[in-house]
């Protein structure tokens, strides 16, 4: 029998560090991707449509995208939404599933404490997912390594849940589903700042409007969460 592998992407929002009033969320989000399902199609057309827009071999970070922060400080917004949404398209086409944990960090909260908090919810998730998980024979998780802290928790409770589980550090700009986790993410942390009634001026520029958000990106991206 044909071995069945599942690929794990994961990418985070937010740090470890002190608690700061205007970011409280740490979010970790794991986008599974069955390897039986080939993408390299959708690859193509999407380092075809990211060369057209003047970012060949690049690893689209959506974060400073909206905020036009880093290498998007000097692109017009016409050029950043273009690229968000050739990414946005992207993830959309494909056959994918992910899960968000998303933390409110406390006043008072440690990093150990962070650290502690999320892998009984990360193991709370896994065990509710075992029917989904039992599909495949080999889990294979990509991981920039960014966060030394995210890190051990993920080997740790992982390690502790699954015999035969790979890690592979990542460069994101090598994996386009990489990419859709951190897009991924930004919506999901986008959903608590519009529930919360916290979007940034440069979000509400962006999206023009909280409402227009959900409609448009938020409702669709639910589509494909477990």
């Amino acid at each position: 029998m044909a071995e069945k592998i599942l690929s794990i992407f994961i990418d985070e929002s937010g740090d470890f560090g002190a608690y700061d009033r205007r970011a409280p969320y740490y979010l970790v989000t794991m986008v599974f991707h069955d390897q039986d399902c080939d993408i390299t199609g959708n690859i193509q057309a999407l380092n075809d449509c990211m060369s057209r827009l003047g970012y060949p071999f690049h690893a689209i970070h959506t974060g400073p995208l909206i905020r036009r922060e880093s290498v998007y400080a000097e692109d017009l917004m016409t050029a950043r939404k273009s690229l968000f949404n050739a990414l946005f398209n992207f993830s959309r086409k494909l056959d994918f599933k992910y899960i968000c944990l998303p933390l409110r960090k406390g006043e008072t909260m440690c990093s150990e404490a962070l650290m502690s908090k999320l892998a009984r919810l990360l193991d709370e998730e896994l065990q509710s997912m075992q029917d989904f998980f039992a599909r495949y024979s080999r889990i294979i998780i990509y991981y920039d390594n960014g966060q030394v802290e995210l890190t051990r928790v993920l080997k740790n409770v992982f390690s502790g849940f699954f015999s035969d589980v790979e890690f592979r550090r990542v460069k994101p700009a090598e994996y386009k589903l990489f990419q859709v986790a951190d897009l991924m993410c930004t919506l999901e942390l986008l959903s608590l700042k519009a529930d919360s009634g916290s979007f940034s001026n440069s979000e509400k520029e962006f999206f023009s409007s909280v409402r227009d958000f959900k409609k448009n990106y938020l409702k669709p991206a639910l589509k494909k969460k477990i």
